[in-house]
């Protein structure tokens, strides 16, 4: 999308400088929504791209901690997934999307509303996940589900598209009948009296 106003740089130089070809290679995007081919898991992982080999994605799920749920599927990293992956769970395709992200190894990592959708089990997967696949990049994490932010450097609370606190999760909290503090306290509520 073209932007109104303003300029988008990385490393202090206007994205209109990449080639869109640089671009993609250096960003990951995980999104609420995985998509999944009717394939097998590896290809899935790798997008069919030769030069990454199936020890090297093996690795990397060791590394994120869903080596162990891949591995229990019929056939392992040969298992078909069917058509848009409806042979998984809405969790164990997120943590598919986030493998297929560090394999990648972005330079810069977007996670949109990645964690929304999970179910019990995958979410604490997708938890360790999430802290490998952001440590020492940079990182823009999407999210409702405030776990999810909680160690971010730097948290930017929108509200109806304006921005109305920023901090990390420890300021933001001290905030007196802050936003933040609010949704923070109303989520971790619900989640206790479950």
């Amino acid at each position: 999308y073209e932007r109104n106003s303003g300029v988008i740089s990385i490393d202090d130089v206007p994205i209109e400088q990449y080639t869109l070809e640089s671009l993609r290679k250096g960003i990951a995007i995980v999104l609420q929504d995985v998509f999944l081919f009717a394939d097998s898991i590896l290809n899935n992982i790798t997008l069919n791209d030769p030069s990454i080999k199936e020890a090297t994605v093996i690795a990397a799920a060791k590394e994120i901690g869903v080596h162990d749920f891949i591995e229990s599927l019929p056939g392992g990293y040969h298992y078909n997934v069917k058509e848009r992956g409806s042979m998984l769970s809405s969790g164990q395709r997120q943590l598919l999307a986030f493998l297929r992200a560090y394999v990648s190894q972005p330079d810069i990592l977007i996670l949109d509303e990645a964690t929304s959708s999970i179910d019990t089990y995958s979410e604490e997967l997708i938890q360790q996940a999430t802290q490998k696949l952001t440590q020492g990049r940079t990182s823009l994490v999407i999210a409702h589900r405030l776990a999810t932010v909680k160690k971010a450097d730097s948290i930017i609370v929108m509200d109806q598209g304006h921005i109305v606190e920023q901090g990390t999760h420890k300021q933001l909290l001290q905030l007196a009948d802050g936003y933040y503090k609010n949704l923070y306290e109303v989520q971790f509520m619900a989640e206790e009296m479950v």
